[in-house]
């Protein structure tokens, strides 16, 4: 956290950062931006909603009503130079895709091409099933392996070219959200799988095979691939 405020320092004002360089304490640092962290950390909140498609909710009118709210005198110009040096701190990389991202995309696709589809319902679920598949991965994946190669002890080679399945975070996502949908809307799971494969491009039988694995380790834990 230090280490990326001290670079929207660096990128806001490098004079002072230049001239307070043998000073690196974390104090330093945060007396530093004492009159402007609450922006900085709006600007951060903003930059997050942005990312999770959800700008619509704190555009910029919204963002400077609510800050002169609590007292903060800003303006739309301040916002975005605000947001602008957040961005030159973190090298504009904010690009960091993980499994919920893809699981949130894929939900949002999905109940916009077939609204009669609870994605709403199914988000929560699918954050719990994920939860469970990062927890036991690796017992998941060898037992997909074993599933897919048909070989209760699978070959170097075999396991090798395995691994781009264990990175496929697109998988990940489409199997999470079967499965969430297999345990509470079981009457729409060949819809949604049908609709996924759809807009992934991801065959049925794939999915159908991580929500098999999937489902049969959340009821015997146990489970092995042996």
């Amino acid at each position: 956290m230090v280490k990326h405020l001290t670079g929207l320092l660096a990128t806001s004002t490098p004079e002072d950062a230049a001239a307070d360089e043998p000073e690196r304490s974390e104090e330093a640092v945060l007396k530093k931006i004492k009159d402007t962290f609450h922006l900085i950390v709006f600007s951060c909140v903003q930059l997050a909603s942005k990312l999770s498609l959800h700008s619509h909710l704190i555009d910029n009118n919204t963002a400077v009503r609510f800050l002169r709210s609590v007292g903060l005198r800003v303006s739309k110009q301040t916002l975005l130079e605000s947001e602008l040096m957040v961005l030159k701190g973190l090298e504009f990389r904010l690009d960091a895709p993980n499994p919920l991202t893809y699981v949130e995309i894929l939900l949002e696709v999905l109940g916009h091409n077939e609204p009669s589809i609870p994605v709403e319902r199914l988000h929560l679920l699918c954050h719990q099933v994920l939860q469970f598949v990062s927890l036991q991965r690796t017992a998941i994946y060898d037992s997909l392996l074993v599933m897919t190669t048909r070989c209760v002890s699978p070959s170097r080679e075999q396991r090798e070219t395995f691994m781009t399945v264990t990175e496929d975070r697109m998988l990940l996502g489409v199997g999470v959200i079967a499965v969430a949908t297999s345990i509470h809307y079981f009457g729409k799971w060949e819809q949604v799988v049908g609709e996924l494969s759809h807009i992934t491009g991801i065959s049925k039988r794939s999915i159908s095979e991580f929500v098999h694995v999937t489902l049969t380790h959340i009821v015997s834990p146990s489970v092995t691939s042996t």
